[in-house]
């Protein structure tokens, strides 16, 4: 990502901002005193309220009607979006539709810049669900003639999951014990996006993918592990844990992504897993039932 000068000082616009990486967008935002406008369904939600006490606008919103939406946008100077992930072919359709119509309002207000989180290697189709609804939503912001910047997160570090057994941090993945995993922290997407909106930072082609770190298995649980000051292991877990052929496929990309190393440094300020581990307070969890420690 390179630095701009020229910075955005109106009201950003938000959908998904309830969620979490709407909410660390919004974080991000506020922390840098940006105006900021919420689209949200139910604006008296217990979490659209809360937006609303720290000072973000509401604007009550409904996905299939296109009026409402536009509405939203108008006199806004940029507008950040995330859909929901799908992981059946059903929900490929609704996310695919929900995308395209938030498109169609940013055309619709004439919105000046708009921000969409995708997912990492999006850019390619790879029949693994929440891949090919990003890929499909990026391809149509790209024909709008919008100005469009898409952001493309490995998965999180916060998804990374250990346990603690008989007083030993162990921590299982379907992945091979040779692969590296490609992980980036929520906080980091939501300052990489709102440093893109607030016109800070630019995204050399239109597309940046975020990566924060990537260790393999046992390098993960090793970072755990020092941190609780417990030993630590992995176990590669075999793709057929896993509960569908949509799973299995995914997964199956992590390990072809692990072919291809990333540069962390091309995303600056972002977080490695022992710095996030260490800016979470992250602690270990508690034992497993049945363990001795």
């Amino acid at each position: 990502m390179a630095q701009q000068s020229t910075k955005t000082t109106g009201t950003i616009a938000v959908f998904g901002a309830t969620g979490r990486q709407g909410g660390a967008v919004v974080d991000a935002l506020l922390d840098r005193k940006a105006t900021v406008r919420a689209l949200v369904r139910n604006p008296h939600s217990g979490r659209a309220r809360a937006l609303a006490a720290r000072g973000v606008e509401l604007a009550a919103i409904r996905t299939d009607a296109p009026a409402s939406l536009a509405a939203a946008l108008m006199a806004v100077e940029a507008f950040c979006f995330m859909t929901p992930e799908a992981n059946t072919l059903e929900e490929v359709e609704t996310e695919i539709r929900i995308g395209t119509a938030l498109v169609d309002a940013a055309v619709a207000a004439g919105v000046p810049h708009v921000v969409f989180h995708s997912v990492f290697g999006a850019d390619r189709e790879r029949g693994v669900p929440h891949h090919d609804s990003k890929h499909a939503i990026e391809e149509y912001l790209r024909k709008s003639g919008l100005r469009a910047t898409m952001i493309r997160p490995a998965p999180f570090m916060e998804e990374v999951a250990p346990s603690l057994e008989h007083g030993e941090i162990v921590l299982r993945l379907p992945l091979p014990e040779d692969a590296a995993l490609k992980m980036i922290s929520v906080r980091d997407v939501g300052r990489v996006a709102a440093a893109l909106l607030l016109g800070t930072a630019e995204a050399p082609g239109g597309a940046v993918e975020l990566v924060g770190d990537e260790l393999t298995g046992p390098r993960i649980a090793a970072a755990f592990g020092a941190r609780a000051g417990l030993p630590a292991r992995y176990e590669a877990l075999s793709l057929s844990v896993l509960p569908s052929d949509l799973d299995r496929a995914m997964f199956r990309e992590f390990a072809k992504a692990a072919e291809h190393p990333s540069d962390p440094a091309a995303v600056p300020s972002t977080l490695d897993l022992p710095g996030w581990i260490r800016a979470t307070g992250w602690t270990a969890p508690a034992n497993v039932a049945g363990s001795r420690a």
